[in-house]
This record gives C-alpha cells, structure tokens and sequence, in this order.
C-alpha cells in the first residue's frame, strides 16, 4: 500500500507584512481541504514543517498546535518538523509512513514560514544557523577569500564596469556561488549557462499567479541584475518571503470510500544527508535519489517534470544532475538549450522554482509537492506540462561539514 494525495493548495508567496502565520495557514488548508473534498474532522493526524519561527518569532516547541488550534483542529496528534529547507518534506515523509503502516488513514501535511521581517539581523540568524555555528566564522572567511580570488580574475582584462553589488545577503549565497565556481573549473560552466536557468526560470513564474516574482526576464537583463557573490546575480537566487502549503494525504483505501476526484499515488518519500566517509564517487544526492527511483519502480528517463531546489540557479544544475535527469556536467548546457524549459524534452522547476516562486523554507518541501500534484491531475493552468504523469520533488537544506544537511527526493504518479 502507499499513500495517495487527494488535495492540495497554498497561499500566494510573497512579502506579507500584514498577515499572520495563522491566517496564511487558515487560508491554504481551508483550500486544501477544499480541494480533497474533506472537512476538519475528517483528519486524523497532522505533519507540520516549519524551519525558523523558533528563531524568528519566538514560538517553539507547539508551532503547528498553536496555527491549528486558531483555526478550529485539534484533538489529535500535530507532529512539528523542523529539518532546514527539507522540513515539510519531512512531514510528508512522516504522514506518509504512518499511513502506508496503516496507523492512521488521512493526514495534513503542512508547510509554513513567514521569514519577512524589516529586521534584517532576524532573517540572518535563521540561516546561519542552519550551519555548524562552531565553524561558521572560519567558513565565511573561506568562501570569502574564494569569491575575491574568483571575482580579480574575471575582472581581470574585462572593460565592462564594476557592476552594482547587491544589498544584504545570507552565508547560503556564498556557499553556492562557491560550489558554481567549483563546477565552472570543472566542467567549463558559464555564467551566461546559470543566467539561462534564471531567465528560464522567470519565465515559467509569470505564469504562476502565486509567484514571488512574476515577471519575465531575458539572460542578458538576469546577467545585468547586481552581483550577489560571483558568479551569481540578484535574479540567479531566491528572495525572503512568507508562504505555506498544504496537502491532504491518505490511504488508497480511504480515498476509495469518500470517492476523491485526484488521486496522485506518493511512490516513494525519502530523506538522507550527507554521508560521511565511505564511497564518495556519487553524490549524496544520487544515492538517495537511487533509493527513491527504486521505491517508485520508475527511473530518471520515467520523470515528465521536476521541482528541485534551486535557491540559487547553481541549486538547478546540482540537483539536476544529482538527480540523474542529465549527465554530471551537463546541467549547464542542458539547460541553455531549452531542455528544461516548458516544453522542452523535461520541464524544470515550472513553478518558477525556489528562484521566482519563492522559499519561504519550511513552506517549499509541501509546495513543490503541490505543484507537481497540481500537472499530474492537469490543473497547471498556462504551465501545464502536457501528459505529465510521473513528477519529482526535491529539497536540500542546512550545511555540515560533510555537505547537505538535510536531503528529500518525492516521487509522485498520476
């Protein structure tokens, strides 16, 4: 048996100075309940999944009991999950296994964070954080160091102006403009490649009424935007933002009985992290995504779509090709030539992933499940991918020395 997803939806992503976690919550249950054609008694567990309101706002410990409550659940059991950018996958992962060892037979599996705050020393903390704090100072030196060194010999013989910095940004930015400029020694990337994804990216996004950014954007304009950390501009990354997202999960049996209009099967939901020591000759990506793929019973040539984590453009070609969805190397190249583009032979992040619709962390893992939810029962709208019947998901969140912290891969089948 696995579980199925019977209803999904979220709330616009964006800059909320005027709303509450509760009401966003309010909004994107009501609508995913809504949607699966349940009312609140119907659920017998929720999953919550929320990164940095600890942090953030104060509210530990009860995080999901306290959103819930206010708006009428209760009476069972709220489980909160808090693992970096994978937190609400994590849920997923937690629903999932109690459903499919037949503990329970429909749950909420939801997905918060309201991270916009005029503080910008608040924000800072959420994501350092998700770092080994013991070494942080000693790894911001390095990356650092790195970007100087890259950023002379680009600049180096160059006539174009110094372009304009932008302003404030997280240690995150650092490490994957780090990790870009390893890749473009290795195999040759370019920066005009990571602009492609972007501008891609943007595109895809203004056809997503529930975007952060909903504007288009050509490559020369997302190479012109101000430098972050070379070789990574304003429009390659993901911006600050609040958003949630829900989903309604349940057993097939149970969708069955209340006779669900969408049902998506959750082929496989799997977590890992960094591995330490051993065989390094794969990512660590790879070898949970291999682990996923054989749960599913499908492989990366079965996936019709994929939403993976790119806080920066440099996240796309990483995860896509830890995710075997093109050759080591070839996330640049496959990119600029439109293969991941609406239409193009595997459609990435046409959402306008984390780049454009937003991360609003611990919202991000359940949204990107929704939205892959959403083009298999062929209710995309305008960024429909045509047929789609096999869809990905992918998180990595959080920073240790070995590498991610936190790793998820969803596969989910029409």
């Amino acid at each position: 048996m696995k579980a199925t997803m019977i209803g999904g939806g979220m709330t616009a992503f964006g800059k909320h100075t005027n709303r509450n976690l509760k009401s966003m919550v309010e909004e994107a249950v009501t609508i995913a309940l809504k949607d699966a054609g349940l009312e609140k008694h119907d659920l017998q567990a929720a999953y919550v999944g929320n990164a940095s309101q600890g942090v953030l706002q104060g509210q530990e410990s009860v995080r999901g009991q306290v959103v819930l409550h206010a708006m009428g659940i209760g009476g069972m059991p709220i489980i909160n999950l808090e693992n970096a950018c994978a937190s609400s996958a994590t849920a997923l992962n937690g629903a999932m296994a109690m459903i499919n060892a037949g503990e329970i037979d429909c749950a909420l599996v939801l997905g918060m964070e309201k991270m916009y705050f005029e503080d910008r020393s608040i924000v800072q903390r959420a994501f350092t954080g998700s770092m080994d704090v013991e070494v942080l100072e000693e790894s911001v030196r390095r990356m650092k160091e790195s970007e100087a060194k890259a950023r002379a010999a680009a600049e180096a013989g160059s006539n174009e102006p110094k372009k304009e910095k932008s302003g404030e940004k997280t240690v995150f930015m650092d490490l994957y403009a780090m990790s870009a400029r390893a890749h473009m020694e290795k195999y040759g990337t370019t920066q005009r490649q990571l602009a492609a994804i972007a501008a891609k990216n943007h595109w895809h996004s203004s056809m997503n009424p529930l975007a952060q950014y909903q504007q288009d954007y050509s490559i020369e304009e997302v190479l012109a935007s101000p430098d972050v950390a070379y070789p990574l501009t304003r429009l390659m990354c993901s911006p600050i933002g609040d958003g949630v997202a829900a989903a309604i999960v349940c057993s097939p049996a149970f969708a069955r009985k209340i006779g669900a209009k969408n049902q998506m099967e959750i082929s496989s939901c799997v977590l890992g992290s960094a591995q330490i020591g051993g065989d390094q000759s794969e990512s660590n990506l790879t070898r949970l995504a291999k682990k996923a793929y054989n749960q599913a019973g499908v492989g990366p040539e079965d996936v019709h779509l994929a939403e993976v984590h790119d806080a920066t453009a440099m996240g796309e070609i990483s995860s896509s090709e830890g995710l075997m969805l093109c050759d080591p190397g070839d996330g640049g190249p496959f990119a600029e030539a439109g293969h991941s583009k609406l239409g193009g032979k595997l459609p990435i992040n046409v959402s306008g992933g984390l780049e454009c619709q937003g991360h609003p962390i611990g919202a991000t893992g359940v949204r990107q499940v929704v939205e892959i939810y959403w083009h298999l029962s062929d209710r995309a709208g305008k960024r429909q991918v045509e047929g789609a019947k096999v869809g990905l998901a992918q998180n990595a969140g959080g920073s240790t020395p070995a590498g991610e912290g936190a790793l998820s891969v969803t596969i989910m089948k029409r």
